[in-house]
């Protein structure tokens, strides 16, 4: 395995870090404290294509693939994970499952302003009383007619509630399978339907600037075609598309983990304690090498698996490992960050305030550190 980036990887990863840091740094702080998304800042990702990334160029999209979205995800998590995630979630959890799934008319009528940004897609699969269960479903859908009929409830969904978003793909009981076990399928329903609505934001630690809410759908219709994939096989079709999803969330974590190194070694060139730079003293540089450490292992463990994925080779436990490694590298060097700016690293102002905000939820979000090491040790046959 090539460990090195291609001459068109390495200027995509350039021109992502540009922007990063001369657009988004500058703002993310003031858009975080106000929890308000970065709708600019969307719109210039879809004008850069970032969107469209992992899409063929038939469906409007760059022709890259999902190696590309990850480079891009990394230098977006260098700097902050709020926009990092809104690309994450817009691409792998809103417009995937379309592209993945769903048939030519379908394509056709979504995924058009999907890949340039102009609008965002929502992933709906945990429901309040699921959590990591997400075999729990309990949202309904009965078929009335040429409709679909959903009611239920959905929780924790990513970019669901904002002014551009046009979509939630949502999984819902429609039957039961011989054995009395639940036939759960997807449902794309539109943003604005009758009987679909969005709760007021969460008051979240952190991800201030991304968009999350509870939805709740009341004797919902959309037409019969709006089934994505075929019927009854839409936890499935979510399953396989969390494991794509889950090397992305490893690429952010990667880069929140190498972005924390970025400021330590900054900081500890300017500040002086007794006389001298903190960063000549051992125990500071002994903190930032193993920091450097982590994030290398966590970038290590995401290029294995978009390799394997990439080759068309089953790639659910590395995909896997990645989330595990680079969730348990996020948080570790967001807290040794933090240590290192003392009581600065405690103020908002600081970006490493925001990494050690930001970092618990990847131990949480797309499947648990717990559900990882589940997956990883059925893998093994256990």
């Amino acid at each position: 395995m090539d460990l090195e980036l291609s001459e068109e990887q390495e200027a995509l990863r350039q021109t992502v870090e540009d922007f990063a840091h001369k657009e988004v740094a500058p703002v993310i702080g003031g858009f975080y404290e106000r929890e308000e998304f970065p709708y600019d800042l969307v719109a210039t990702m879809g004008r850069m294509g970032l969107f469209g990334l992992p899409v063929d160029e038939d469906h409007g999209g760059m022709g890259g693939d999902y190696t590309a979205l990850c480079i891009a995800l990394e230098e977006l998590g260098r700097v902050d994970s709020s926009v990092a995630i809104t690309l994450e979630a817009g691409v792998s959890l809103g417009l995937m499952p379309i592209y993945r799934f769903g048939t030519d008319e379908q394509k056709a009528r979504w995924l058009p302003s999907l890949v340039t940004g102009e609008h965002l897609g929502a992933f709906g699969l945990t429901e309040p009383g699921g959590g990591s269960d997400a075999g729990a479903t309990r949202t309904t859908a009965r078929l009335d007619g040429g409709e679909w009929v959903i009611n239920g409830s959905k929780s924790f969904i990513t970019n669901s509630g904002t002014d551009v978003t046009s979509l939630v793909t949502v999984t819902a009981i429609t039957g039961e399978r011989g054995g009395g076990k639940k036939e759960i399928s997807a449902i794309v329903v539109p943003s604005g339907t009758p009987g679909f609505s969005v709760a007021p934001k969460y008051s979240k630690v952190g991800w201030n600037a991304s968009d999350t809410h509870e939805l709740s759908f009341d004797d919902c219709r959309v037409p019969a075609e709006n089934l994505l994939g075929e019927r009854g096989r839409g936890y499935a079709q979510f399953l396989s598309i969390l494991d794509e999803g889950r090397i992305a969330i490893a690429a952010l974590g990667t880069g929140l983990a190498q972005g924390c190194v970025d400021e330590s070694v900054r900081y500890a060139h300017e500040r002086e304690a007794f006389g001298q730079p903190i960063g000549s003293y051992q125990a500071i540089q002994f903190k930032i090498a193993e920091m450097e450490t982590r994030a290398h292992t966590s970038r290590l463990a995401w290029y294995a698996a978009a390799a394997k994925m990439q080759a068309g080779k089953p790639f659910k436990k590395e995909a896997a490992i990645a989330k595990l490694v680079s969730s348990n590298a996020a948080m570790d060097n967001a807290r040794d960050a933090t240590q290192i700016f003392g009581g600065y690293g405690f103020m908002n102002e600081f970006p490493v305030g925001r990494f050690y905000r930001d970092a618990k939820i990847l131990e949480i979000g797309e499947g648990t550190s717990e559900v990882q090491k589940m997956l990883i040790a059925r893998q093994l046959g256990l």
